[in-house]
């Protein structure tokens, strides 16, 4: 991808959000190669580099949709989870933090607390990328660990701020490690892979009500520690 002038980093970082509507207009498989290309500058201790990704687009992408949509269908004994999306037992600030924002989604989306249907329609949605026509799968080796699972994040950061850059929009979605066997399966992935997460592609909906509220963030010195300054 060559380097432009056209955005910053900061702009990069502020403009992205977590897309929760796209439109249905293709991503141009091009564009995509030159921004893997570009992430592929991520750091990693030792240089091992160990994300591995699978996208999808079109008849594989459905196909995963209505694997996981037969295991949504089971309830809670559908349920395959790959780890703990959360720590069991999250206490405050994080929990507070984790609830707000759960409410401040429906809240922009006009679903109150009582109306169960309306939240779980708009849960499943999770489970259809939000429309996105391109959906990433992140995973990677099982024998890696947390310092590995952190050079993904930092991968995954770097694509989706020059998905920005290009003009795209993303959703990072852990949810999809709800189902992560189901998910291995439709992918064809060997059992030795585990699922980290799915990153939802594509171009948002600037109209979208659910696309434009304020998602809050803590001030730095609410989680920096400032020492010999």
């Amino acid at each position: 991808m060559p380097v432009t002038d056209q955005l910053s980093v900061t702009a990069a970082l502020h403009q992205r959000r977590s897309i929760r509507k796209f439109t249905d207009q293709p991503v141009d498989p091009a564009l995509l190669q030159d921004i893997f290309a570009a992430a592929q500058r991520a750091p990693s201790g030792g240089n091992l580099q160990p994300w591995q990704a699978t996208l999808l687009t079109g008849d594989p992408w459905q196909a995963v949709q209505d694997a996981v949509a037969a295991r949504l269908a089971m309830g809670r004994a559908g349920y395959e989870p790959e780890y703990d999306i959360y720590p069991k037992g999250l206490t405050d600030p994080w929990e507070a933090r984790r609830f707000g924002v759960g409410e401040g989604l429906y809240a922009a989306l006009g679903i109150p607390r009582e109306d169960k249907a309306g939240r779980l329609a708009q849960f499943v949605e999770n489970y259809r990328g939000f429309g996105a026509p391109v959906m990433l799968f992140l995973h990677c080796s099982r024998i890696m660990g947390p310092p590995q699972w952190a050079d993904m994040g930092m991968w995954l950061q770097s694509v989706m701020l020059l998905l920005v850059e290009a003009g795209l929009a993303s959703c990072p979605q852990e949810c999809w490690a709800m189902y992560g066997r189901t998910v291995r399966q439709a992918l064809a992935l060997d059992d030795d892979q585990i699922l980290f997460t799915g990153l939802a592609i594509g171009y948002a909906d600037a109209d979208a009500a659910v696309n434009q509220w304020p998602v809050p963030r803590v001030a730095p010195n609410d989680v920096i520690d400032w020492q010999g300054f």
